[in-house]
């Protein structure tokens, strides 16, 4: 039995740390806050309910295995999740809305061509295969497996694309380039750069290959939790416990402690010293005193730094209203759960704009409040409150550089759009969290759980999860 210590305890970490229990490892969480789950925290107040970081959950099947494979009770039966449908509604610059069903392709196409035109659909559905393609060939070594030494393979976009569109004859083409050409204008294009864009990727410079997100969303389905997100990681932290795993908040921790060359434990921020046989850093690495190489370096790529707008509005929820809505790069959420109001007289809205390095200017109250009428009606006649919280209050409650927010590792663009690996050249310390391979969002943080447990646990035998 190790004994282990895993800095931070947002999802990433905590989904280790339940995989390192249930191996017999003696785990111990240290987290600088008064509570678990990182981002995914809650904000109350006059009986309404708001997610502070992400409102839905993407491959759910991460923490169904994560729950299979650290106790008896299935996640299941320990969080309510609910595929939501339809899926999302986008509202065009023009004013004119699309909506697409939840987890069916065809639908989905059917939508488009209702919008757009007869064919308009085809197209669709042919980006979304050659989207399958790149899924197909980078889910295994860019998801499932330890990131490897050689990185080139993950370095070229495997997206293909659309011969004769003109997108091959210089370089590889950029997430917008892919959309404008092979969808075409007449707002038919944002369609995929929306999509990209909420996950806070810049579709100006991203690689093709990000059409694997919506292509994962639409394949997939997306989720909302009853009670709203914090509630999985409730459940996570739970799951934790029931594992004997040890939780000691308000424990900032200022240095990883080497000695004779490997991870020893580590030094908190009071002067206390730690001792450790592994050492799983899962909070961004520059919060940390560590002995990182360069390869295990931050991600060079400037993250995205996400703005969050929470209205409290009179009057019921409208019979007609969708979960989400996309409008460009602010992304509305109206889930229908009595969790979230004081009654059914009450509704609560999640409005969130994301920055990208290079792209618009910080978004104020009022832009957001203008964005959030365009889905709902009557928003300012029916608004009480209204609440901004800002990338300085994420930093804050989180810890994070600046409010920044990792996005998910994707292959093409060089490698720039990788994160560190999991290992790090230094033995006994481990890289997990959003920050890390395979980078950020909820189930690709959990996936580290998987990875990090895994290299732990079978050395260099580990050749990834299944």
């Amino acid at each position: 039995m190790a004994r282990i210590a895993v800095i931070g305890a947002g999802m990433g970490a905590m989904a280790t740390a339940a995989r390192l229990a249930v191996a017999g490892h003696q785990v111990t969480v240290y987290e600088r806050g008064a509570t678990y789950g990182g981002a995914v925290g809650r904000y109350a107040r006059d009986g309404f309910v708001f997610d502070t970081g992400p409102g839905l959950v993407h491959l759910p099947a991460v923490y169904r295995d994560l729950f299979v494979k650290t106790g008896k009770r299935p996640l299941e039966e320990c969080a309510e999740l609910v595929q939501i449908d339809p899926a999302v509604r986008y509202v065009l610059p023009d004013g004119r809305t699309l909506t697409f069903p939840g987890g069916s392709h065809g639908g989905a196409a059917a939508a488009v061509d209702a919008a757009f035109g007869p064919g308009s659909g085809d197209r669709w559905s042919a980006v979304l295969g050659r989207a399958r393609d790149a899924w197909d060939a980078t889910r295994r070594p860019l998801l499932e497996e330890p990131l490897k030494q050689d990185r080139s393979a993950l370095g070229r976009d495997p997206y293909p694309a659309l011969r004769g569109s003109g997108l091959l004859r210089r370089r590889p083409p950029t997430l917008a380039e892919v959309a404008a050409r092979e969808l075409g204008g007449d707002g038919f294009d944002e369609l995929l750069t929306a999509r990209v864009r909420a996950y806070g990727v810049d579709p100006a410079t991203a690689p093709a290959s990000a059409t694997v997100l919506p292509y994962m969303e639409q394949t997939f389905g997306s989720w909302y939790v009853r009670g709203g997100v914090r509630e999985l990681a409730t459940a996570v932290y739970e799951r934790c416990l029931e594992r004997k795993v040890a939780f000691e908040f308000g424990a900032a921790v200022r240095e990883v402690l080497v000695q004779d060359g490997r991870a020893a434990g580590l030094r908190l921020a009071d002067g206390t010293e730690v001792t450790a046989d592994h050492v799983v850093c899962a909070v961004d690495p520059q919060l940390v005193q560590a002995p990182l190489p360069q390869d295990s370096a931050p991600a060079r790529t400037e993250p995205a730094r996400w703005y969050t707008l929470f209205a409290a509005l009179r009057g019921a929820r409208d019979a007609d209203a969708v979960h989400r809505t996309l409008l460009g790069p602010v992304t509305v959420l109206r889930p229908d759960d009595p969790a979230t109001r004081p009654d059914s007289e009450h509704e609560a809205v999640t409005v969130h704009a994301v920055v990208t390095q290079g792209s618009a200017p910080a978004p104020t109250a009022e832009d957001l409040l203008t964005a959030a009428a365009r889905a709902v009606p009557g928003l300012r006649e029916r608004l009480l409150w209204h609440e901004l919280r800002t990338p300085a209050e994420v930093g804050a409650d989180t810890g994070s550089v600046d409010g920044r927010v990792p996005a998910p590792s994707l292959a093409g663009a060089g490698g720039r759009l990788l994160h560190p690996a999991n290992t790090t050249g230094v033995p006994g310390l481990y890289l997990a969290g959003g920050w890390a391979h395979p980078g950020g969002g909820l189930a690709h943080a959990g996936m580290t759980g998987a990875l990090v447990a895994g290299l732990i646990v079978e050395g260099a035998d580990f050749r990834g999860s299944r």
